[in-house]
């Protein structure tokens, strides 16, 4: 009899895993070292924790996922996974989709897999379809926010209000580069990052 497996997966580092965690609890009885996880885009082929699973898993294994998307970010890559375990005898659960939770006769199997790979066709066809309509209107959002002037990403350092004053004395050369440094208090690198900035806006207005 093989063992139970987990996998779990969010896009960014901010994202939380708890909700799918939750949900593997009742089916993986040794977290510490069947439950698999990585905080990833599903684009990266690569991604450590999946990785490390597929060396884990032997033929006869299960593993459980809370959603098909889980896998991979496109219908082709997930398709192609699902062979992968299908080839390696390692049977696929998931939690989204109560059919694949489902444990039949052997004579039954064929039926089945017929019903799981029509609703993983149509699960995967609806997920891909979502974050292409997700990306659409991020793009969609980021150039209308462009248009309209606003500015995206992380916010604009100002500057200090005596700025321009202490500019105009530190290339009359009445100041030193050092002195205006420690005058405005910024460190080397924000310093030449925002007199770079500065004397490009001016150089817009003339």
């Amino acid at each position: 009899m093989g063992e139970n497996f987990g996998y779990i997966r969010v896009s960014t580092a901010q994202q939380n895993l708890d909700r799918q965690l939750e949900a593997l609890k009742p089916y993986v009885d040794d977290f510490d070292n069947r439950l698999f996880q990585d905080k990833a885009s599903g684009k990266d082929m690569e991604r450590e924790g999946f990785q490390h699973m597929l060396k884990a898993m032997r033929s006869g294994d299960t593993l459980y996922i809370k959603s098909i998307d889980r896998l991979g970010r496109n219908k082709q890559q997930i398709k192609e996974y699902l062979e992968y375990f299908k080839n390696k005898d390692i049977r696929v659960k998931i939690i989204d989709i109560p059919t694949t939770m489902q444990d039949r006769p052997k004579e039954e199997t064929w039926v089945i897999e017929m019903i799981n790979n029509i609703i993983i066709e149509v699960y995967t066809s609806i997920a891909e379809q979502e974050r292409e309509t997700l990306l659409q209107r991020q793009s969609e959002g980021i150039a209308s926010a462009k248009a309209k002037g606003k500015h995206l990403g992380r916010p604009i350092m100002q500057l200090p209000n005596d700025w321009a004053k202490y500019y105009k004395q530190w290339k009359a050369g009445k100041i030193k580069t050092v002195d205006f440094m420690d005058i405005v208090d910024m460190k080397k690198a924000t310093f030449y990052k925002k007199l770079k900035e500065y004397e490009k806006s001016l150089g817009k207005v003339k």
